[in-house]
C-alpha cells in the first residue's frame, strides 16, 4: 500500500481513510476518545469503548426500540452535572425529608448536606414502632452510622457521602458539632423544633456567606416561615416521578388527520382470527410504546381502534381491538360505554397482560370493569382461581375507632365500592331467576372474592390469582413495589385510583406510587395503562364533578 504524502505543516494530520483497518491506533486517536464517547450516546447500537470495564460492557443490553434509546439518552446527558464550576450549595435537611426517603442523603449530587442536632433528636423519637415512618427513621440511622464508621471519616471537616459505595455523590455530610448563634423574631417560640432548625439555617447563612444555604423540607408551613424570614427553602423534589400530573402517560394517542396520507404507501395488513394487523412505518413510530392504544376518528371515514403490539426499529405493528361496546361481547353482562372503557376492557381480558393500571375520576367505571373482567375469567374461563381485592385504608373523615371481627369483617366498611358493584353485577347476571337464584349467585360470587388487608401482604406469594388494588393513589412507591412483587406465576394485578383524590400526607400527583408504577411499566410488553376520561355514573355525578 502506498504511503500518504507527508504533511506540509506541523499541525496538519494525515488522511487515514484508507489506513483505518490496517494501521494501529495512534496518539491522536487516544486524544479524540472523549468525542467518541459523545457519539456513543446517539449511536443506535452501543460500541465497546476501550476504556470501559469488561463487566460494564457485558451487562450493557442491546436497545430493543427507539423508545428505550430516547429514554436512556437524557440520563447519560445529565451525568456531567457533577462537574460544577460555581460554588456548591449547602442543604439543611428537615426531619420529615429523612423519614420520607431514607436515601435522600445521596440525592444531592455534588452539594453538601447539613444535619442539625435537633433533627437527630427527632429521628431518635420516631424510630420505635412498626409503621413505615418508624422503619424509614431506623434505615436513616443505619445509613448515618455507616457513614460515620466509614474509612477516613472526619466529622469536623465533613464526611464524604461516597464512603459507603455511592460513587455518584460528590458532596460531604456535616453535623452540628457546636452551638450556633442566631436571632429569630420574638413571635417564634424558641423551644419548638421547627424554629430551632430555622435558626440553624439563619446562622449557617451568615457563617458561610456568600455560599447559598438552602432548607429542604416537606412541610409547607416550614417553607413558608423560612421564606418569610428571608431564607432559601425548597421542597424535596427527588421523590417526584413527574413535575406535572398532566405529563403522565395516558396510554392512548389520537392519530393525526393526515395519518393515512403519510402512511398508506407503506402499510402491510393481514387477518388473524377476528383481529386485523397493520405493519407500517413513518414519522409517528418513535412516539409510540408497546401496548399503547391508537385511534383514528374522522368524519366520513372509517374509524380505527388498535393497540401497538410490536416495535422494531422504524416499523410498528398495530392490532385491532375487540369491541366490548356491543352487547354480544358483554363481560358478565357489562358493556363499555365509551372509547377509553373499551381500551381498558381489552387490557383486563387479555391473558398476555399481567399488569394493568387504571386512572380516572370517580364514576369512570374502574372498579366495575375490573370486577366484571375478574368474575368472567375466574368463574367462566377458569383462568384464575380467585379474586383478591385490597385497598389503602385512608379515611376521609375522623376515625371511628377499632373495628371488631376477622380480617374480612374489619375490611368490610372500606369495601363499600366492592359491595355496590357486586350488587349491580349480580343483578345483571341473575336475569329472571328470582330471589333464590340471585341469592345463589351472590353466594357463588362472594366465595371467589377474598378481601385482604395490605398490612399482611409482606412475604406472601399469590399464584394464579386476580388481584385488584383499589385506591392505589394513596400508596408510596415503596408500598407499590411491595404489593406488585407479591405476584407469582399466572397472577394478574390491576392497580386503579384517582390521582386527584390523594389523602396521604407528603404524597402528590407526581410522587404517588400509582404515578410511579404507570411511568415505570410504560412500554413493557406485558403491562398496559389507560386513563379513563369520562364518567358514566349518572348525569348528576357528571355535573357535580364539573361544577363542584
Amino acid at each position: 500500500m502506498p504511503l500518504p504524502p507527508a504533511p506540509a505543516k506541523r499541525a496538519a494530520l494525515l488522511n487515514t481513510e484508507g489506513l483505518d483497518a490496517a494501521a494501529p491506533k495512534s496518539r491522536s486517536t487516544r486524544k479524540s476518545a472523549p468525542r467518541r464517547d459523545t457519539r456513543e450516546v446517539e449511536a443506535p447500537v452501543p460500541t465497546q469503548a476501550p476504556e470501559a470495564p469488561l463487566a460494564a460492557r457485558k451487562s450493557e443490553p442491546m436497545p430493543a426500540y427507539k423508545g428505550e434509546r430516547k429514554a436512556a439518552a437524557p440520563a447519560r446527558a445529565t451525568a456531567p452535572k457533577k462537574k460544577h464550576t460555581g460554588p456548591t450549595k449547602l442543604f439543611v435537611l428537615d426531619t420529615n425529608v429523612l423519614m420520607h426517603d431514607p436515601m435522600c442523603l445521596f440525592r444531592f449530587e455534588e452539594h453538601d448536606v447539613f444535619l442539625p442536632m435537633i433533627v437527630l433528636e427527632e429521628l431518635d423519637g420516631h424510630k420505635k414502632g412498626m409503621t413505615e415512618v418508624a422503619r424509614n427513621a431506623r434505615q436513616t440511622s443505619r445509613s448515618l452510622d455507616a457513614l460515620v464508621a466509614s474509612h477516613n471519616a472526619d466529622i469536623i471537616t465533613g464526611i464524604k457521602l461516597d464512603g459507603t459505595g455511592h460513587i455518584e455523590v460528590g458532596g460531604r455530610l456535616f453535623f452540628q458539632t457546636e452551638p450556633l448563634d442566631f436571632t429569630l423574631p420574638s413571635s417564634l417560640p424558641q423551644g419548638k423544633a421547627d424554629n430551632q432548625i430555622l435558626g440553624v439555617v439563619e446562622a449557617l447563612r451568615i457563617k458561610h456567606a456568600p455560599r447559598e444555604v438552602v432548607l429542604v423540607s416537606k412541610d409547607i408551613n416550614m417553607r413558608v416561615k423560612a421564606r418569610a424570614l428571608g431564607l432559601a427553602a425548597e421542597d424535596y423534589q427527588n421523590d417526584k416521578t413527574l413535575e406535572d400530573g398532566d405529563l403522565l402517560y395516558s396510554g392512548a394517542i389520537a392519530l393525526p388527520e393526515d395519518f393515512w396520507l403519510k402512511h398508506a404507501k407503506e402499510v402491510e395488513s393481514w387477518q388473524s382470527g377476528s383481529h386485523t394487523f397493520y405493519r407500517l412505518s413513518g414519522p409517528l413510530v418513535p412516539d409510540l410504546h408497546i401496548n399503547q392504544f391508537v385511534y383514528y376518528e374522522s368524519a366520513g371515514e372509517p374509524s380505527l381502534y388498535a393497540r401497538v403490539t410490536e416495535i422494531r426499529g422504524n416499523t410498528v405493528v398495530l392490532k385491532t381491538l375487540k369491541d366490548f361496546t356491543h352487547l354480544k361481547n358483554a363481560v358478565w353482562g357489562v358493556t363499555t360505554r365509551n372509547r377509553e372503557q373499551n381500551f381498558a376492557m381489552n387490557l383486563l381480558t387479555d391473558p398476555e397482560i399481567d399488569f394493568v393500571t387504571l386512572t380516572g375520576t370517580a364514576g369512570t367505571g374502574k372498579t366495575l370493569m375490573a370486577l366484571a373482567a375478574g368474575l368472567t375469567q375466574v368463574l367462566d374461563d377458569r383462568r384464575y382461581t380467585e379474586i383478591i381485592m385490597t385497598r389503602a385504608t385512608v379515611s376521609v373523615g375522623e376515625d371511628i375507632g377499632f373495628l371488631p371481627g376477622t380480617e374480612e369483617e374489619k375490611m368490610g366498611p372500606w369495601m363499600g365500592a366492592l359491595d355496590d358493584n357486586l350488587e349491580f353485577l349480580a343483578k345483571g347476571d341473575g336475569g329472571g331467576a328470582g330471589e333464590w337464584g340471585r341469592a345463589a349467585t351472590n353466594e357463588l360470587i362472594k366465595s371467589r372474592i377474598k378481601i385482604k388487608s395490605m398490612n399482611f401482604m409482606r412475604g406472601r406469594t399469590f399464584m394464579n390469582k386476580y388481584v385488584i388494588i383499589d385506591e392505589a393513589q394513596n400508596l408510596t412507591p415503596k408500598q407499590m413495589k411491595t404489593l406488585i412483587t407479591r405476584a407469582g406465576p399466572g397472577t394478574k394485578i390491576i392497580c386503579m385510583g384517582n390521582l386527584a383524590q390523594i389523602d396521604t400526607p407528603y404524597l402528590t400527583e407526581g410522587s404517588s406510587g400509582l404515578t410511579y408504577a404507570v411511568d415505570r411499566f410504560k412500554g413493557w410488553a406485558h403491562g398496559g395503562h389507560i386513563t379513563l376520561a369520562r364518567g358514566e355514573r349518572s348525569r348528576l355525578a357528571d355535573f357535580a364533578s364539573e361544577v363542584l
